[in-house]
């Protein structure tokens, strides 16, 4: 008889080691759902702007419970009581916390699959191996849920200073090459503590969280909301949505089965059952782009023309604004683009268009980072003092901007 060793260790770029906890954990990542996340991008189409920008959900996941297996060793060597269940249910749902996400991440989620947010998907994932696994997911779901007494375990999961972000900045910010994310994650572990059940930093540490806001916030900027990633995104979701729209009208488009089917049909959250999910796991990055390789050279304007700004990276023209675009500007570029190219204003709309960027570093109004002080006390971390530069960073800043084909600017 054959025996599998499970426990296994990764060679990660960022954190060296990482080693799975135990077979369940080993079986999880081998399973085909969680392989899948290997061909889903984490920066969607940012290798546009960063070429380093190439990897996946798949190291982000395991970067996360490496994060949080650091995170359980910290609590538990200041006293904070985990038993193994719990331990393994926080293992359980960091390392599943993305694996709803489809094709380039983000882009699916305003054009084939419409209604469906990725954490919909990824707990109908979870409950789907759950009943695989013969229950043993119960206690991460209901931690995933937030439907767990001991609040700081979701906390740790998905919070204003989660291991999801903790991994996802210093990660991104060392495949994209901008420097100005790589927080200092290990110090902001060890600061973490637990008291009355919440996740709480300790006061020493208050300048390493400044810090990771100052980095959250650069990153957005410069990386995730950087105008060239955001006019290629947008370029990919109108390839979705007109390639959905053609089919809808009863064209066939060239592409593989369950791109197909997502093209095929309008998905709800009420109509996302077993069989959909089953479809949607089937479903990556592969598909889409395979896909739009072949359209480029189908008959219809809009879609091939769309679709070859993607690949020879021909995007179209984006402009910063400080308020939205003028309804005259908009409508001029129209009807000029619609006039040279013989196109209804309809189709006009797929080219130009106008939109806004929001940066939030740190929600005052949501759940708060906590500061534990020395004298036991806890207070949020807006209203300690010396902190005017975070109250600073939970300003929203707004930015406007406008999109359409270069050959439209300065004419």
């Amino acid at each position: 008889m054959i025996t599998t060793n499970k426990l296994k260790i990764f060679n990660d770029p960022i954190y060296g080691f990482i080693s799975i906890p135990n077979s369940l954990i080993y079986d999880l990542i081998q399973h085909p759902y969680f392989q899948r996340l290997r061909r889903i991008s984490q920066m969607g189409l940012s290798y546009l702007v960063y070429p380093g920008a190439h990897h996946t959900r798949f190291h982000h996941a395991l970067g996360c419970m490496h994060m949080m297996q650091k995170a359980v060793q910290t609590l538990r060597f200041k006293g904070v009581l985990l038993s193994e269940e719990e331990e393994n249910a926080l293992y359980i749902a960091i390392l599943l916390h993305d694996i709803g996400h489809g094709p380039f991440s983000h882009a699916m989620e305003h054009s084939i699959v419409e209604e469906v947010h990725h954490e919909e998907i990824s707990l109908r994932f979870m409950d789907l191996l759950n009943q695989e696994f013969d229950g043993k997911l119960t206690l991460a779901l209901k931690i995933f849920k937030g439907e767990y007494h001991r609040k700081f375990m979701y906390q740790l999961i998905s919070s204003q200073l989660d291991m999801d972000r903790m991994d996802y900045l210093k990660r991104d910010s060392f495949y994209s090459g901008v420097a100005e994310g790589n927080i200092n994650s290990d110090r902001l572990i060890q600061m973490l503590h637990v008291k009355d059940d919440v996740l709480v930093i300790e006061e020493k540490g208050i300048y390493s969280v400044e810090k990771f806001l100052i980095a959250r916030r650069l990153m957005y900027w410069q990386v995730y909301l950087h105008k060239t990633s955001v006019a290629a995104e947008l370029i990919l979701t109108k390839i979705l949505k007109r390639a959905k729209e053609l089919t809808q009208k009863g064209l066939e488009l060239p592409c593989s089965m369950p791109l197909s089917f997502f093209l095929h049909h309008k998905i709800t959250l009420d109509s996302f059952d077993e069989a959909i999910l089953k479809t949607f796991a089937l479903l990556d990055d592969y598909d889409v782009m395979g896909a739009i390789k072949g359209w480029q050279f189908h008959s219809d304007f809009v879609l091939s023309t769309l679709c070859k700004m993607i690949l020879n990276r021909d995007l179209l023209k984006i402009v910063l604004l400080d308020e939205p675009a003028k309804a005259d500007v908009m409508t001029q570029l129209k009807t000029q683009w619609a006039s040279q190219h013989a196109l209804s204003e309809k189709d006009a709309n797929y080219f130009i268009f106008k939109g806004k960027l929001k940066n939030q570093a740190y929600n005052k109004e949501s759940e708060p980072i906590s500061i534990l002080k020395k004298d036991g006390s806890i207070e949020n971390l807006v209203d300690t003092p010396d902190q005017l530069q975070v109250k600073a960073l939970s300003k929203a800043v707004t930015k406007y901007f406008m999109c359409f084909p270069k050959v439209l600017w300065n004419t």
